[in-house]
């Protein structure tokens, strides 16, 4: 079974071996907040308690808030960042939800379980429809999706020819 959980100082260490094996891994963090150098961990978690009550935001943020996906060992799988709102740049190609796995723990169907209880964190903020987006390569993210109840949208294609995929799921 797996839950999500607030960041905690408690969990430091296993959301450090989470930070280092991304990090290890070569990719691209795709949350920015994991992309965040947990150094000074409580530093780290109090700038996440801050941009969930919107305070010290930096220009154009708006608020948001920060899960990890954990399972029954504490082991931290995954995160999740769900905006409160949508600017112009969110609405284009940042949606509501953004998430991540861990690269060890992919293919497990974890995404999947991340994105359904995301939603359900995202109706208690009050979002009544979600915006999802993924990378049109992204094709194991767009499943995910989908599978949480995606409807396209259209697509939006940045400056450099990257296609957003744009989905929106009803958030019951």
């Amino acid at each position: 079974m797996v839950i999500l959980l607030r960041p905690t100082v408690e969990l430091k260490d296993r959301y450090i071996n989470f930070y280092e094996e991304w990090k290890e891994s070569g990719e691209k963090m795709v949350l920015w907040v994991i992309a965040k150098e947990p150094t000074n961990f409580q530093e780290m978690l109090q700038s996440m308690i801050d941009t969930e009550k919107g305070e010290n935001l930096p220009e154009g943020w708006v608020p948001d808030s920060t899960f990890w996906l954990v399972d029954d060992n504490k082991t931290v799988l995954g995160a999740v960042n769900i905006r409160h709102q949508l600017t112009d740049d969110l609405f284009n190609r940042g949606g509501h939800i953004g998430y991540g796995i861990r690269p060890s723990e992919r293919k497990k169907g974890y995404a999947t379980q991340l994105l359904a209880l995301s939603l359900e964190k995202a109706k208690e903020l009050g979002i009544q429809k979600a915006l999802v987006v993924c990378d049109a390569w992204n094709i194991a993210s767009e499943k995910v999706i989908i599978n949480n109840g995606g409807i396209r949208d259209n697509d939006y294609v940045e400056e450099d020819g990257n296609i957003i995929r744009r989905y929106w799921i009803e958030v019951e």
